[in-house]
């Protein structure tokens, strides 16, 4: 099963202003709850003058249900936190925090005004972000001749096959997350004269370009 996660680093900005109320938006990559939770408090140490800072954030588990998480931080419940997380798991997101700090512009925006002001901030700096597809792929081995691994990992490369090399007394070791390892073999055995055949050593979440949010979708093939 494959996901949709913003690139490793990846830290989106973006700011919405709805009757002198400012809503100031952050969507980052993480790897874990906690590191939601340090990036909101980051975030509150930025901006420690702000009325609310309200959060959700998504973070995949393998084998297991995501663990989701959003707090309104003192506005009504139900009009911060659960809208931007319900932004979020919308687009198809994972390991993802948004934080939206507002500072309040003495005007009561409502229920619904609020909902739409926190989705809208979260959606807003999104738009145009690159996406990556993640899925679980098997892991292949193969044992390299020195003399021949950097025209063999050339050659892998341009064919979309990248893996990590090791470079060992043996030889070159080099491993390659693919679903595709019948293609694999088979051009390893053309580049080899049948000499070196690959082997599943395991399983690796393995990261694509994928698309990109558009108008608020997550969108294929955007060409960003």
């Amino acid at each position: 099963m494959s996901e949709l996660v913003l690139p490793q680093g990846a830290c989106l900005t973006g700011e919405l202003e709805i009757k002198r109320s400012r809503f100031v938006a952050e969507v980052s990559r993480i790897d874990s709850p906690e590191q939601a939770r340090e990036r909101i408090g980051a975030r509150r140490s930025q901006f420690p003058d702000a009325r609310h800072h309200c959060t959700g954030f998504v973070v995949s588990i393998r084998g297991s249900s995501p663990v989701l998480h959003s707090s309104d931080d003192g506005e009504p419940s139900g009009t911060a936190g659960r809208p931007i997380l319900d932004t979020l798991v919308g687009m198809g997101l994972t390991d993802a925090v948004a934080i939206v700090s507002r500072y309040f512009g003495g005007t009561l925006l409502g229920t619904g005004g609020l909902v739409r002001a926190y989705s809208g901030a979260v959606r807003q700096t999104l738009e145009g972000a690159e996406l990556l597809t993640r899925e679980v792929v098997p892991v292949w081995s193969a044992i390299l001749p020195h003399k021949d691994a950097g025209r063999y990992i050339s050659e892998l490369g341009n064919t979309g096959f990248d893996g990590t090399p090791e470079y060992l007394a043996e030889g070159v070791r080099l491993d390659i997350p693919t679903a595709h390892g019948q293609k694999l073999t088979t051009l390893l055995a053309q580049l080899s004269g049948g000499t070196i055949r690959p082997d599943a050593s395991g399983e690796a979440a393995h990261e694509r370009p994928w698309g990109g949010i558009s108008n608020g979708i997550a969108v294929k093939n955007l060409k960003l």
